[in-house]
């Protein structure tokens, strides 16, 4: 079962806040047929009993990959994966860290591929030399005449896009300072779009991504940046990929004030005008009590030699949407913790997400497609990192939940195109949904009341809701759902 964590002070019950203001356009929201998440509180008008807002945390899987080749090691990070076809591809930089003098070599970018996303080979590509042979999987050792620091490519979905440049890429070159921008016909082999970098204002020492933005029809990035010492995340948008507007600080009203190192931001497929980011927090405790009684004191020690946050600094993954690329809902609560590990964790680097979600097949018995994300463990600690998969529900993000003594969510008034309603949802044995839509006063429409609609549980993706009376003559008239819950989670639903 997922993990439950509070998302949102939207109700009573203790639920943790995240204040942000409603992103709310005046009067009804238009979602069409467009899957609506419940990862924010757009269209909720208000909750009633315990009903509130909940963020889901994956599940642990499987190992996908480890970094043990002579031209990786216990740096390797930065991932991205993207499914290209019948295949799933992977980039990432292959290092081992230079604290380690004698393990110590150049970093590099690596390249892997899956047929199911869940495990991963290392194709020889010959494409690179590394200390006097070809036999690896690097497809880059270097970003316009210095080492190649992060790399993070995506298929350019826009339309525009020549075959020569399907695929495109950011990365992190030091000479000039400044963010390039490279292309690819073929995923593999790479050139750079121009000389000089496509942005110098930002630090970029972390992964920098960007990609086609269907919303806003323009090629989005987001870089690192640092604001009075404190590591943040900006955005810019672009008509060609190479002129760029001025970076703009993300946003999150009511976050707390936290170093972000990441940020892994890119539209969920499944919602696109929705914006889901994974960013990596980073706190550093000093060499308190609790930091000394964390695995492998002795490593940490040898770090810290070097430099002391290598030995003291832990880092955890967050959750974070938006509706408009800029102002960002973030939990205060890990998306993904640490964890209750002997070795191989609680380290600097530990729990870094890939950019970004992929769709799976599931391995348990019959269970329906899943999304698979990868975090990095072992990082900073023994001769190789690994990276992580685990699995959530497709939309899993979060839910509107209540617990088996009930709540209700009334909507903001909507309109919607279609005649269908599907809902992705799970209950209990015991629990039960019910929905109505209301006219904008709040009184049920004749023939959708919650006494027409026959008891909903089960554990559902996709499930037709079955009033008296059908959706058609609705369809583009203002109204109000009304959702009855016990013991259940609404993760999304959709109108089609």
């Amino acid at each position: 079962m997922l993990n439950r964590r509070d998302f949102s002070k939207l109700a009573a019950g203790g639920a943790l806040a995240i204040r942000a203001a409603a992103q709310t356009p005046a009067g009804p929201v238009a979602i069409g047929s467009r899957r609506e998440l419940l990862v924010d509180d757009l269209l909720v008008d208000r909750f009633a009993g315990r009903a509130q807002l909940k963020m889901h945390s994956p599940e642990r899987r499987n190992i996908a990959l480890v970094h043990d080749e002579p031209w990786e090691g216990c740096g390797s990070g930065y991932h991205t994966v993207f499914q290209d076809g019948d295949r799933y591809r992977m980039y990432y930089k292959s290092w081992n860290h230079t604290y380690d003098k004698a393990k110590a070599h150049p970093l590099v970018i690596g390249y892997a591929e899956s047929t199911d996303g869940i495990r991963f080979t290392k194709p020889n590509l010959g494409l690179v030399q590394f200390r006097g042979s070809k036999n690896n999987n690097i497809i880059l050792d270097e970003i316009h005449g210095g080492m190649a620091h992060d790399f993070s490519p995506f298929r350019d979905a826009n339309p525009a896009a020549p075959a020569s440049a399907r695929y495109k890429a950011v990365g992190y070159g030091k000479k000039p300072h400044g963010l390039y921008a490279m292309q690819s016909e073929d995923g593999i082999r790479w050139k750079l779009i121009q000389e000089a970098p496509i942005l110098t204002e930002g630090a970029f020492d972390t992964q920098n991504i960007a990609f086609w933005d269907e919303h806003v029809k323009k090629y989005r990035a987001y870089i690192r940046v640092f604001v009075n010492k404190r590591r943040d995340v900006k955005t810019a948008l672009s008509s060609d990929f190479v002129t760029w507007s001025a970076p703009e600080l993300l946003t999150y009203p009511g976050s707390p004030d936290e170093q972000l190192y990441t940020n892994q931001v890119k539209p969920y497929y499944r919602a696109p005008h929705i914006y889901i980011g994974f960013p990596a927090r980073y706190v550093d405790h000093g060499w308190s009590e609790a930091a000394r009684r964390l695995p492998e004191l002795k490593e940490r020690q040898e770090r810290a030699a070097d430099t002391e946050r290598y030995g003291t600094a832990v880092t955890d993954t967050l959750l974070m949407t938006s509706r408009d690329g800029a102002r960002f809902r973030r939990s205060a609560e890990a998306f993904i913790r640490p964890g209750l590990r002997t070795r191989f964790n609680w380290s600097y680097g530990d729990n870094y997400l890939a950019w970004h979600v992929v769709e799976t097949a599931s391995e348990d018995d019959d269970s329906p497609r899943e999304l698979s994300m990868y975090a990095t463990e072992s990082y900073f600690t023994g001769n190789d990192a690994r990276l992580r998969r685990y699995a959530l529900r497709l939309d899993g993000f979060g839910s509107v939940s209540a617990p088996a003594a009930g709540g209700e969510l009334i909507t903001k008034p909507f309109t919607f195109s279609g005649d269908k309603l599907s809902l992705n949802f799970a209950t209990s044995a015991a629990g039960s949904l019910r929905l109505e839509l209301q006219d904008l006063n709040g009184r049920a429409i004749p023939g959708r009341a919650l006494a027409d609609c026959p008891v909903i549980f089960g554990d559902h993706i996709d499930y037709a809701v079955a009033w008296k009376a059908g959706l058609r003559e609705l369809s583009g008239k203002p109204v109000r759902l009304r959702v009855e819950l016990k013991d259940a989670d609404l993760f999304a639903f959709q109108f089609s």
